[in-house]
């Protein structure tokens, strides 16, 4: 497979689209920093900001029960940030007794406004690259979306995240996973409104405080993860910073193997033990509602093509039922 270089130059500006063109996200202070180039190498693992380099600033000591904190920058349409989702749920399945998650926004698109670069000038330009991106990371990804309904910005539904953190910090999750579901897989443009709406109720949320806290509340709150995602000199994502109640702070960066997060976890408190888990794929199922192939294979240890087989057998045992995109597959149990 030929692997490319996504490269996407964006002016970082004070609005998004939907209701958010409506509210300016303020960046007066350090505005020349507002202005960042992304780029998006699958080689790397990362959807990167040049122009930021290093890590500065200071983590707050773990205060709750657990003894490590890992924050977490991260964006609803951060390719990179999907492909890592097998390795950071086997480590929440194995290890998640010893940390806890604090998830941050990290502002991937701000706006296609003023955009011409690296041959990207438009949405459509994404598509192809997507496409690929999808392949190396063995994660289905429909690039299609740039085609049929584009995304003006990443900032509605990073807000809408912010407003669903306000609700629960657990349905959030889940509401996190079904806009992504939602962009990557069936091509719904998570800017809009009804997508946002659909995806609150689903994951249990109250899609009425919802709207009132995205257009309230839930902006400064997103301008806050900005900031500290400045001020900590976050240059793409995913980051993750692992940190322990001594404040000793290890940096995870980009899409990595599963051995990398437990070694980094295990730097910080090395007598962590891995809890052993039941990986049958009812269990597995019970835990995630929904499973793909690649994150199924880290999940249980097995091959891709052995982890496709067996869930293409449950399917046409009507076990479990599938949501197809033109690269790859969503599993969920049949009802």
């Amino acid at each position: 497979m030929r692997k490319t270089i996504l490269y996407i130059a964006l002016l970082v500006l004070p609005a998004c689209s939907g209701r958010a063109q409506n509210k300016e996200v303020k960046m007066n202070e350090n505005r020349q920093t507002a202005v960042n180039p992304l780029l998006c190498d699958p080689e790397k693992g990362a959807c990167e900001m040049p122009g930021i380099t290093g890590e500065t600033g200071e983590l707050t000591p773990v205060s709750g029960p657990k003894p490590v904190r890992i924050l977490y920058f991260t964006d609803p349409i951060c390719s990179s940030c999907w492909g890592i989702e097998p390795q950071l749920r086997k480590l929440k399945l194995e290890y998640g007794a010893y940390f806890d998650i604090e998830y941050r926004m990290g502002g991937l698109l701000p706006s296609w406004d003023i955009y011409n670069s690296g041959g990207i000038s438009k949405p459509s330009d994404v598509a192809h690259h997507w496409d690929e991106v999808s392949a190396y990371y063995e994660m289905p990804i429909d690039g299609d979306v740039w085609l049929e309904d584009p995304l003006s910005s990443s900032y509605p539904p990073s807000i809408a995240f912010k407003a669903a953190q306000v609700q629960d910090e657990k349905k959030a999750l889940l509401f996190m996973r079904r806009i992504r579901e939602m962009v990557f897989l069936e091509k719904k443009n998570i800017t809009r409104w009804e997508h946002l709406a659909q995806a609150a109720a689903e994951s249990g949320l109250d899609s009425v405080k919802l709207k009132q806290d995205y257009q309230g509340q839930a902006e400064q709150l997103f301008r806050d993860d900005l900031s500290l995602a400045r001020n900590m000199g976050v240059r793409g994502f995913p980051t993750l910073f692992f940190s322990d109640s001594a404040g000793n702070r290890l940096m995870l960066y980009g899409v990595r193997p599963y051995e990398a997060f437990v070694q980094t976890l295990q730097k910080l408190l090395p007598e962590v033990q891995k809890k052993e888990t039941d990986t049958g794929w009812e269990h597995l199922f019970a835990h995630y509602p929904t499973l793909t192939n690649k994150e199924f294979a880290v999940l249980t240890g097995r091959s891709y093509g052995e982890a496709e087989q067996l869930l293409k057998g449950l399917y046409e045992q009507k076990k479990l039922r599938r949501t197809l995109c033109k690269n790859g597959v969503l599993w969920r149990i049949a009802q």
